[in-house]
């Protein structure tokens, strides 16, 4: 009989440390708002703790479709350190990974993820797929949800609603 490995650990403690990153990469998400992008933020820190990559949506800044703040965190962190595995390294991001953001997640063998607010329309991390669940794959990570999830959910809400508005008015105009 085949037994499926259990490769995703899902954690149930939420630490003081882990809000206070997850406080930042909303800071970041801010910073994504102000340009006019999807208001989401990514920081990626070390073993030690060490802030080594951070990122937010410059999708339309850039002319980019994959500048999501997870894979410009994931960048900077690979500059920072010299290399490409950001092993024993923590992403935090204030929306749950959507399949692109999780494919360099497992790329990168980043070793623990811990995310806000879940996406029900593209998540990857149980919300709409379940990429981290396949017992195929060669890398298996902690992951932690809804760390400041009502935060994280309000800032993204809000600003779709902003933008339903602001679509309603031009059209009026």
């Amino acid at each position: 009989m085949f037994i499926k490995p259990n490769q995703m650990s899902c954690s149930t403690t939420i630490s003081e440390q882990d809000i206070a990153f997850m406080q930042y990469a909303l800071d970041l998400a801010d910073l994504a708002e102000a340009k006019g992008e999807i208001p989401v933020g990514a920081v990626l820190v070390d073993k030690n703790q060490q802030i080594i990559g951070r990122g937010w949506n410059q999708t339309i800044q850039l002319s980019d479709p994959s500048a999501h703040a997870e894979m410009q965190a994931i960048r900077q962190a690979g500059q920072t350190l010299g290399n490409y595995r950001l092993l024993d390294c923590t992403l935090y991001v204030t929306l749950e990974p959507c399949p692109m953001c999780a494919g360099a997640i497992l790329h990168s063998r980043i070793g623990r993820l811990v995310f806000g607010a879940s996406d029900y329309k593209t998540g990857a991390v149980g919300s709409r797929y379940h990429l981290f669940e396949d017992y195929k794959m060669n890398h298996f990570l902690e992951i932690q949800g809804n760390v400041l999830g009502k935060e994280c959910s309000q800032k993204i809400s809000d600003f779709f609603k902003r933008r339903r508005e602001e679509h309603k008015a031009q059209k009026k105009a």
